[in-house]
């Protein structure tokens, strides 16, 4: 008996909630909403990727030109906080192991402590969304890239993937 009122909650919850009508409100900023929704989609992609591949593999590389897949943890990691710090006024802390150890070095700690600090990057990203909306996105900010600061519009002149030409295939001329 029990078993069966399970069964039946268990299918009508998403009935109900499926039979809801959407909302005919558009987000207060479809910009940033948009763009906010498809990056944490593909942060969790980058997570789990990184959970799942094992530790011997972290000194991997392809090829001898190519990153291994720690120093491409590491990287993601310090991009995450150089790109997410110029959303807003919230700024990234990070401890002086990560700030003054070089990229190589850094690029050969273990899984743990790298999938650690990636994640901790990414939810650091996901908290600077919440500051940014769509009237800041022509914002002036400054970056600094290899020492040298500039100015760059927060947006970068951007275009949603949706907004692009579409490419020509040879075949369609």
């Amino acid at each position: 008996m029990k078993i069966s009122r399970a069964a039946c909650l268990t299918l009508a919850l998403p009935l109900a909630l499926a039979a809801q009508p959407p909302s005919t409100q558009p987000p207060a900023n479809p910009i940033t909403a948009s763009f906010r929704g498809r990056t944490m989609g593909l942060q969790r992609n980058l997570a789990q990727a990184f959970d799942s591949i094992p530790e011997a593999k972290f000194g991997y590389k392809p090829t001898p030109a190519q990153l291994t897949i720690g120093f491409i943890a590491q990287h993601l990691a310090s991009d995450d906080y150089l790109f997410c710090n110029a959303f807003g006024d919230m700024k990234a802390t990070l401890p002086d192991e990560d700030t003054a150890t070089p990229d190589s070095v850094k690029a050969k700690w273990s899984k743990d402590k790298l999938v650690t600090k990636l994640k901790a990057s990414l939810t650091f990203c996901e908290n600077a969304f919440a500051q940014l909306d769509d009237a800041k996105l022509a914002d002036q900010v400054s970056m600094t890239f290899g020492g040298q600061s500039r100015t760059i519009t927060r947006a970068n002149n951007l275009l949603p993937p949706t907004a692009l030409p579409r490419p020509t295939r040879s075949g369609d001329r």
